[in-house]
């Protein structure tokens, strides 16, 4: 080899041994990896939300098969790591977790307009609840109700109708919820309290003890298969259907920002997109199950399932429409989420009386009558 053709491949080593110095720092940054903790106010193997399609565990699972390994999130249930209500205060410190599995709902002390993001009674259903999310503004006025709380919120499920719930004695009128000690999260809770019930918020992994000894009259869920799971059957038999105080409950993980701000892009859109497909996996999930634990609950276990009388839900109607007026002119922030969820609601409402409801009334029963 000649000395030149020497000289000249030092030198293309050289550059070449010199490019991949400089490139370094990027290819190390492109593959830094992150392992995380999440804790969740469920208990441990609940499905829907601990376990099984959109769950805390199949978001984590989700996550680390897109992004090749590079996030990993190890997942707590409650009282795991922290009790059941305190891994919303946890991921906002970022000490000693970075995300936390819950419903917004569950924060209502901290902001009242939190609750809007996870369900309104008398509100959109998973359709609407969705859209305004995602194309009415919703997603942002999310943000911006969490960044005093330092937590970047998204949608990571959706229940949809979910049942009014279960009552250890009939309802016959709206009197029977005048000192009637109610398990119930949220805005439905401040509802029944303005109808003369108590409401309490416990834990999902707390329900059945407290409906069977008697501790609460009166308990609600998720619905026919997630209730079922959790043995509500056998702690009462009386199981309303009138979903008014919850018509699309969404879950959420909220991630702390200062972890979410140490993510690339690329990584930041891994957790979006996981997020999304949770959400809409959960749904067709619980869909396909309830039918037929339905049917189950009555035909086998004794269950009586049905609407309450109408003086019911038209007390619980007032008493919502009264209470949201009322809260939204206490606060700015709750007015500006209330004015915009609802002017979004009166936008598809036209929409679906055209689309949905026409198909579920006129198109649905007309089909049952003649093809049977």
């Amino acid at each position: 080899m000649s000395i030149k053709r020497r000289d000249f491949l030092k030198a293309g080593t050289a550059v070449a041994t010199g490019a991949a110095v400089l490139g370094a720092p990027a290819i190390v940054k492109a593959r830094d990896r992150f392992n995380w903790r999440m804790t969740t106010t469920w208990p441990s193997g609940l499905p829907f939300f601990q376990t099984g399609p959109g769950s805390a565990t199949d978001f984590a699972r989700r996550v680390e098969e897109m992004s090749d390994g590079r996030i990993r999130i190890r997942v707590y249930s409650a009282n795991e790591l922290v009790p059941a209500f305190e891994g919303f205060d946890a991921a906002s410190s970022g000490r000693q977790v970075q995300l936390n599995h819950g419903c917004a709902y569950y924060w209502a002390g901290k902001s009242f307009a939190a609750q809007y993001f996870t369900t309104v009674p008398f509100g959109m259903t998973f359709q609407g609840h969705n859209a305004w999310l995602n194309e009415g503004g919703g997603y942002e006025l999310y943000r911006e109700v969490y960044e005093p709380f330092d937590l970047i919120p998204l949608v990571v499920g959706c229940t949809g109708v979910q049942p009014m719930g279960w009552f250890r004695e009939p309802v016959e009128s709206v009197r029977d919820f005048r000192g009637l000690n109610i398990r119930m999260p949220g805005l439905a809770g401040d509802i029944y309290n303005a109808i003369g019930a108590n409401a309490r918020l416990l834990p999902g992994g707390e329900l059945f003890a407290a409906l069977e000894r008697g501790a609460i009259d009166a308990a609600e869920w998720v619905g026919p298969y997630s209730d079922r799971e959790l043995g509500l059957h056998r702690a009462a038999k009386y199981y309303y259907s009138s979903g008014w105080h919850e018509p699309a409950t969404s879950t959420e993980v909220v991630v702390n920002r200062r972890a979410w701000d140490s993510l690339p892009k690329d990584l930041q859109a891994v957790m979006r997109n996981a997020a999304a497909a949770c959400n809409i996996t959960s749904h067709a999930w619980l869909e396909a199950r309830n039918a037929d634990a339905l049917d189950d609950l009555v035909n086998n276990h004794g269950v009586q399932f049905g609407p309450v009388p109408d003086d019911v839900i038209e007390a619980l109607l007032e008493a919502t429409r009264d209470i949201l007026s009322d809260r939204a002119a206490d606060d700015e922030l709750t007015r500006k989420v209330h004015e915009s969820y609802f002017r979004f609601k009166a936008r598809h409402d036209r929409w679906q009386a055209n689309s949905e409801t026409m198909f579920q009334t006129q198109i649905r029963d007309l089909g049952q009558k003649i093809l049977g």
